[in-house]
């Protein structure tokens, strides 16, 4: 009896302690215990765990230390009781931190439940070098003469260690690309470092904990670096030292003994410099690999290093470095070949199954001086021959050289490829499967979004999207993978980024990025159209391209709630705003180069004017329009009170004139157009009186087409929203689940597994669309995903809600779908919408994050029949009934998981 009575004891402790609130998932800068911060007063967020339904916080306290056990004294710094429900981007208000130091932080929470929870487990972060002169390291280049190819350089150094070593941190950074080695083995798992940024700006380090990567005795320190986008041929015209013509390393290692001395090694005049094995290396050619040139053992201690070069020092600027927060690139998925054929051509090729960016490892066995070399494609020709027209310039071609005799494995270094298939030439032996491996590389953000249906086409179009996401998010938003581009376009990252942010954790990565568009920003304002721009001075100013500079910071805040976006981008959207207004005449933007809605539906010998060409200058009219608009939205949110009434009035003007100039008496647009009707409607420049006629035409349009969209990148974004918007839910489906060109389905009726540039890349006959611009990686189009998330799912921010403290739940029942699951791990934990059809009964499950509230949408006329966990909902008190509006039931809910029935009448 004893027994049985402390068993339930025991159980009922349990249950309580899981049922009480948990405080989890600690970042400081969005990060997980990071290295390197130099932002003084760096930000902390945390999330609550309760199964307890409405559990919200009401006050909270963070306490700062300089060691891991010195929270009982000594604390650095501690908030106190803050009465607060804010849980996210809490900033530091202790004193000045110190360069290079680590620091300690836990946090206690009070929640709506009368509890408090116990102090949390440790986080930590660690400063980067907050100052020039604690850089002590001097930038270093090979003092050998290059070649032509210009291999890549080797440096080195070696120095004993004669303690035992408590911690040590290496802050690493070059001209052009590092792969860093100690005694060895790679530091860090990181891959195209120190990434790309406006170099002559904003130059990034990392920072590695390398405290075990020594030995007493000899060490040795080993850096090969590569030409990447400093000074390797790229952009168009495949130009080089876009950036400079040196290839140089900074490196500094310091180390604490465990006697409490310091020491600090770092590149200077000691270090040698050779050049190895990749004989050549750049990103859009490739890289060649001479075995026979390796030199063994050169990153190891005790190498001859007698027969290598000196290095030069140099005096290239500190003052530009940073520290880096956006995620590495790092390898990914692994995939072995599906299939291994031979062409009509007689081609050897590999097919991974997956059109993706990374490249292959190869092991091989043959003699020396055989060359095997790997060629990339992302398709075949009708014929099933190997085709890389497509690529334009980009030889995309991997050459390895043996050195002979045992087996040799081979991957590069400082270059990637866009690829499903690779020809294989001078390969010794047969072809099997285990010698080839692809691996994917890209930006390392977490996945945070999740989507299926019951219908296979559409879950294979999302699959297209997510890998057109991871394809080409490699440190910058780029257009495409594969051919000699690979640019971080402005018009593709803004109409992607609402969709990349229900797929990723995107808001580091962005950030970054946002932070060259505005160090490559012109004195004007103007936008380039590519960031970091390597284009020429004029290839700057257009809308949709430019606006970049005005809807990802707005979009960023709503997905992540963190006001320091549109505080620190705020002169860069003001800039673009102006500069609208700098080029516009009486209020009328009709001037200048634009894209517009670039890749349109385009009939070639077009005998009935089908093409779908919209005016540029009503596109830019409605974009400046937009951009105002959401500049005023962030003055509201900053209390820039001038601002926001100067811009109120702009934006009637805008308005104004664009009635005035593209609306005809009887309320049509001058463009009769899908993409004119979508921007008019979305950016609200119609009067109330107006819209819905409009629509109409939309809608109208649709069906003029056999219910086939005709937009281009401008208005597909936004072309399903509006028709949800105005009561074209259904023919929005309709869109969606389209089979035949063009579409959102064709490019996966023709075997697509990425998102392709164009509606029809490869034609109905097999054939394909202008090589000179054909990409079959290319994002744009899977901005359909940000329309799947938020009306098929229903997952959106309600109101104010910035970063979902408040949540809208509305899904939007239709298509041939039986069911929809839709999650998404907000900033402050998972939200899910799922919804299934059985029959006549509606199931709606969902679960809310704790810390939040949300208004669920109940697509029913009348509370009957509906039920909560099997309970009448009108009998549950926790559920708020807010509203009967628009065929929808509208409840508030606090935290906590939801299971709705509701009578479902069918499809109509």
């Amino acid at each position: 009896m004893i027994k049985k009575i402390i068993f339930l004891c025991l159980f009922l402790q349990i249950v309580t302690v899981k049922a009480q609130t948990q405080v989890t998932s600690f970042t400081t800068e969005g990060l997980t215990n990071p290295l390197g911060i130099d932002n003084p007063k760096p930000h902390f967020s945390w999330q609550l765990v309760s199964r307890q339904r409405n559990t919200m916080q009401l006050a909270y306290e963070i306490k700062v230390a300089e060691s891991e056990t010195g929270f009982n004294k000594n604390v650095l710094w501690t908030t106190g009781k803050v009465v607060s429900g804010e849980s996210l981007h809490i900033p530091y208000g202790g004193k000045s931190l110190e360069s290079g130091k680590r620091y300690y932080w836990q946090v206690r929470v009070w929640d709506n439940k009368g509890k408090t929870t116990t102090w949390s487990s440790t986080s930590y972060w660690q400063m980067g070098l907050l100052k020039e002169d604690d850089w002590v390291a001097q930038w270093i280049s090979p003092g050998y003469e290059e070649d032509s190819e210009r291999a890549s350089p080797l440096l080195r150094k070696e120095f004993i260690v004669g303690k035992k070593v408590k911690s040590a941190t290496a802050y690493i950074t070059a001209h052009g690309l590092y792969e860093a080695q100690i005694n060895g083995k790679k530091v860090g798992d990181k891959y195209f470092t120190p990434g790309w940024t406006s170099y002559k700006k904003r130059l990034q380090y990392q920072v590695y904990d390398v405290s075990n990567m020594f030995k007493t005795g000899n060490n040795a320190i080993a850096v090969m670096l590569g030409n990447g986008w400093y000074r390797g041929y790229f952009s168009f015209g495949n130009t080089k030292n876009i950036y400079g013509t040196d290839i140089s390393l900074l490196f500094q290692l310091n180390i604490t003994y465990t006697d409490g001395s310091t020491e600090t090694i770092s590149s200077d005049g000691s270090w040698k410099s050779s050049t190895g094995a990749v004989r050549s290396s750049n990103i859009y050619a490739g890289e060649t690999i001479d075995a026979r040139l390796e030199k063994t053992g050169w990153a190891m201690p005790g190498f001859n290093d007698q027969d290598w070069t000196g290095v030069i020092k140099q005096s290239f600027p500190k003052n530009t470095l940073i520290g880096t927060y956006n995620e590495p690139v790092t390898k990914h998925e692994k995939f072995i070949p599906k299939k291994i054929f031979t062409t009509p051509k007689g081609e050897q090729i590999l097919d991974f199954g997956q059109n993706l960016v990374g490249w292959v490892t190869v092991k091989v066995k043959g003699t020396a001086g055989q060359k095997v070399t790997l060629s990339h494609a992302e398709v075949l020709d009708k014929d099933g021959n190997f085709y890389t027209e497509n690529l334009r310039s980009a030889k995309a071609q991997d050459t390895y050289i043996l050195k002979g005799g045992e087996q040799e494995i081979f991957e590069p270094h400082f270059t990637w490829h866009g690829f499903r298939y690779v020809k294989i030439e001078g390969y010794p032996g047969e072809l099997k499967p285990e010698d080839f491996e692809a691996c994917a590389l890209y930006s390392d953000m977490e996945k945070t979004g999740n989507f299926t249906t019951s219908n296979e086409l559409i879950n294979q179009l999302q699959h297209n999207i997510e890998w057109g996401l991871k394809g080409n998010f490699i440190d910058v938003p780029t257009d495409c993978p594969q051919r000699d581009e690979r640019l971080g376009w402005t018009g593709d990252a803004q109409v992607f980024f609402r969709t990349a942010s229900f797929l990723r954790g995107t808001n580091n990565f962005f950030v970054k990025w946002l932070k060259d568009l505005e160090a490559d920003q012109f004195p004007d304002g103007s936008v380039t159209h590519v960031v970091p721009n390597v284009l020429a001075d004029f290839e700057r100013g257009s809308t949709g391209w430019g606006d970049a500079a005005t809807i990802i910071p707005w979009d960023m805040y709503v997905a992540y709630g963190d006001k320091r976006i549109l505080e620190t981008q705020y002169q860069s959207m003001k800039g673009w705003v102006n500069y609208m207004k700098s080029q516009s005449k009486n209020n009328l933007w009709n001037q200048g180069r634009h894209f517009g809605d670039w890749l349109f539906y385009n009939v070639q010998d077009d005998l009935f004017g089908d093409s779908a060409i919209t005016n540029k200058y009503l596109i830019a009219q409605c974009f400046y329009a937009h951009s105002v608009q959401l500049l005023i939205n962030t003055a509201e949110v900053l209390g820039k009170t001038n601002d926001i009434t100067e811009y109120k009035a702009l934006l009637q003007e805008i308005k104004d004139a664009f009635l005035n100039e593209y609306t005809t008496a009887n309320g049509g647009n001058v463009s009769d157009t899908q993409t004119s009707y979508v921007l008019a409607l979305h950016f609200d420049m119609l009067p109330e009186n107006l819209r819905q006629q409009a629509a109409d035409r939309l809608a109208a349009n649709i069906r003029r087409y056999n219910t086939h969209l005709t937009t281009g990148f401008l208005g597909t974004p936004y072309l399903c929203h509006v028709l949800s918007r105005f009561n074209y839910t259904d023919l929005a489906y309709e869109l969606l689940l389209q089979k035949t060109y063009p579409s959102w389905l064709y490019p996966v009726t023709q075997g697509a597994t990425t998102i392709w540039e164009r509606w029809d890349g490869i034609k109905p006959d097999g054939s394909f669309e202008n090589a000179d611009m054909n990409s079959f990686n290319h994002y744009a189009y899977g901005a359909i995903g940000d329309w799947m998330y938020r009306i098929v799912g229903g997952l959106d921010v309600e109101g104010d809600g910035a970063g979902y403290k408040k949540i809208s739940i509305n899904p939007h029942i239709g298509g041939d779908f039986s069911h929809v699951s839709a999650d998404y791990k907000t900033p402050y934990g998972k939200l899910s919408s799922h919804w299934k059809i059985n029959g006549h009964i509606l199931n709606l499950k969902t679960e809310i994050p704790s810390n939040t509230t949300a208004l669920i949408h109940i697509p029913a006329t009348s509370l009957e029949g509906i039920t909560e966990s099997g309970k009448p909902l009108s009998a549950i008190k926790e559920i708020e009934i807010v509203s009967l509006k628009d065929s929808n039931i509208v409840v508030k809910v606090g935290s906590g998981t939801y299971d709705f029935s509701v009578p479902y009448p069918g499809k109509k």
